[in-house]
């Protein structure tokens, strides 16, 4: 139990970017575990992960809405996690270093969904998608809008890139044109869903330097569901005290009445030196 407490305890020393990191790394693995149990009982793993991708079917998203979330904490291999982890790494100093952690969920969350959507209507709309019905994963449309959004907000700051420094925005665009010509590569409904993602945190930075909050909406669900969890565990945490509490009085109370039993026919001198302390303990409360 102590050593559970600890990794709670360091989980929670972490910032959000770092927490969003390690939950990624921890699903990534995962599934490689839940492959070999399925195998043993001749169960399907992709029929189980099939729930959490996203599907470009409108009807089959309908069904399955959660997956405009799940999707991003699913990757394809161990350079899709790696690259996409180390990424939202370094935006993310450069993102904490000018707002809050809400705002970091914000832009991070809300590039997964703006990302997920893009996707959604690409599939719909572009005829080259015509019977085509990939599904979509990993958190790429997510590390892209903090990515964006920095080199949006802090166009001019420069970082070291080997022997030369580089401005963020001309970094951003040519990430974003990247992006733009591998659409054609095999990876087309990815590369939209990234360029989504990109989008939106070009949208959202770009807004709130004319102080217009685009994700105050989503700000405000996500506080109020947290306010609520935190509730939810306070409660459980009261009535398991009030539980206990209930739990060692009625205890007590059992004991008391084998003692004045035990009195009323033996005698106060019948009593154990155990009994009489309990008594005396007893009488002081």
């Amino acid at each position: 139990m102590t050593f559970l407490n600890n990794i709670l305890n360091k989980f929670k020393s972490f910032n959000i970017s770092e927490k969003i990191i390690l939950v990624n790394v921890i699903l990534f693995v995962i599934p490689f575990f839940l492959k070999s149990i399925f195998y043993l009982f001749d169960f399907p793993v992709s029929s189980l992960m099939g729930w959490f991708k996203l599907s470009p079917e409108i009807i089959t998203f309908i069904y399955r809405p959660w997956t405009l979330i799940t999707y991003s904490f699913i990757h394809g291999g161990i350079n899709h996690v790696l690259w996409n982890m180390l990424l939202l790494y370094f935006s993310s100093k450069l993102f904490l270093n000018l707002f809050s952690s809400q705002k970091f969920i914000n832009t991070y969350f809300l590039g997964i969904i703006f990302g997920g959507i893009i996707f959604i209507l690409s599939y719909s709309f572009f005829p080259v998608f015509k019977e085509s019905y990939p599904n979509l994963i990993g958190s790429s449309a997510g590390v892209m809008a903090v990515f964006i959004f920095v080199c949006t907000y802090s166009p001019n700051q420069e970082i070291r890139i080997i022997f030369f420094n580089l401005k963020l925005q001309y970094l951003g665009i040519l990430i974003v044109l990247l992006d733009v010509i591998q659409i054609p590569s095999g990876n087309a409904g990815g590369n939209l869903a990234h360029l989504g993602g990109a989008l939106f945190g070009f949208i959202y930075a770009n807004q709130l330097q004319r102080g217009n909050d685009v994700g105050f909406y989503f700000e405000k669900i996500w506080v109020f569901l947290e306010s609520n969890f935190e509730k939810s565990n306070n409660l459980k945490t009261v009535y398991k005290t009030k539980k206990n509490l209930n739990n060692k009085e009625s205890n007590n109370q059992k004991k008391i009445d084998i003692i004045l039993d035990k009195i009323s026919k033996s005698g106060y001198d019948s009593l154990s030196n155990d009994e009489k302390d309990f008594l005396f303990k007893i009488g002081k409360n």
